[in-house]
């Protein structure tokens, strides 16, 4: 009886609707703190460090910790959830009489739980263009990877990738058909580069031109339009220990960095994380318009030429603002573009949820249709059921 009453409390307390109020209150105080945090953090870094955290941690500037101070938008959501879930099968008779209640209660749990999806599994890239240019693959925005290429002079070029998940220091990273591994010394999310002058102490980097740089650790950026310059020491290790030297690698070092070993150029670099796709995208025009005697955007559109081979289609379509290109589970939108009109930037997203915000709103809006009908029909029918 004792464990009974335990549990009666604990589904009285996660249904009730005091704790619907409280959660609904700190949504919005999270959102409005969120909306006030993008100045300083950026937009990506405030929905991730406050809506779609599960507590706001916060921390001095000069120190290495962190405490919780206010429960995140994804706890408030996930309690959020349960608690719809409880009172539904708690309050709500099943019956045909509360079938809207049921449609709109469904819609909203659906709503929540592709929020949750959606900030699990969503990817974003860029996919930068110029005119005439062809490309099957784009690049992270935030997310780096060390590049190992054999670029010997075949018609193709041996690719290996490790993403920057893996750099952690003191690992040693063996890939299948990479004839070494690669041993990774350090690891810096975002770095100051710098000249080495000759008063200064031998680096860590023993060859290529990072042997010439100095580096100095610094906080990741946050503002939307910066970039972090990450730096990686990478050494090559051969299958009998020998060392190929330790490589500085970085994404803001733009000259190339390798070495031959038994007929074959290995280059190595540090780079944006790519993400290969089954079609190729060229852009053949990109079209930036403005009313007529003003700088005032009109218009921002890219004419692309998508070829698959494995679906077999090779057309032309259209990208602007609110019409964007959907193939292979990829939504590409016109976000971007430069270099005095010749140049096009497709965010590319991949988000398996994307559908379920319009189902969660059919939902709800048949839902409240159906409830809204017996309303009224019980309103004409003098109160009769």
């Amino acid at each position: 009886m004792k464990r009974h009453g335990v549990v009666a409390a604990l589904v009285d307390a996660l249904s009730s609707l005091k704790l619907t109020i409280v959660c609904l209150v700190l949504l919005i105080l999270i959102v409005i703190g969120g909306t006030i945090a993008q100045v300083p953090l950026g937009i990506h870094a405030a929905v991730e460090s406050i809506i779609r955290s599960f507590f706001v941690w916060w921390g001095p500037a000069d120190a290495g910790w962190k405490i919780p101070v206010f429960p995140g938008g994804g706890l408030v959501g996930a309690v959020l959830l349960v608690n719809l879930i409880f009172a539904q099968f708690r309050r709500l008779e099943l019956s045909w009489k509360k079938g809207g209640l049921w449609f709109i209660h469904l819609g909203l749990a659906l709503l929540f739980i592709g929020e949750f999806a959606t900030a699990m599994f969503q990817v974003e890239s860029a996919m930068p263009l110029e005119v005439g240019q062809t490309r099957s693959y784009s690049e992270d925005y935030r997310r780096v990877e060390v590049a190992v290429v054999d670029d010997s002079g075949k018609d193709f070029d041996d690719v290996f990738s490790i993403p920057d998940s893996l750099l952690r220091p003191g690992k040693t990273i063996s890939a299948p058909g990479l004839p070494f591994s690669l041993k990774v010394h350090a690891y810096h999310v975002n770095a100051n580069l710098g000249m080495r002058s000759p008063s200064d102490p031998p680096g860590p980097a023993t060859v290529g031109v990072g042997a010439r740089m100095t580096f100095e650790p610094a906080p990741p950026v946050t503002a939307d339009n910066e970039i972090d310059s990450s730096v990686a020491l990478i050494e090559p290790v051969l299958p009998g220990g020998e060392s190929m030297g330790v490589y500085l690698l970085s994404n803001a070092l733009g000259a190339p960095q390798g070495f031959l070993r038994e007929g074959r150029h290995w280059s190595l670099s540090l780079r944006k994380r790519r993400y290969y796709h089954p079609f190729s995208v060229t852009l053949k025009e990109f079209r930036h318009d403005v009313y007529p005697g003003t700088d005032i955007p009109k218009n921002f559109s890219s004419l692309v030429r998508l070829k698959d081979a494995r679906s077999g289609d090779d057309r032309d379509a259209l990208i602007y603002m609110n019409a964007p290109l959907r193939h292979a589970g990829l939504t590409l939108y016109q976000a971007s573009f430069g270099k005095n009109d010749t140049l096009s930037v497709l965010q590319v997203v991949r988000n398996p949820s994307w559908t379920w915000p319009y189902a969660a709103c059919l939902l709800v809006a048949f839902g409240l249709l159906w409830h809204f009908y017996l309303s009224l029909r019980r309103s004409f029918s003098g109160g009769a059921p």
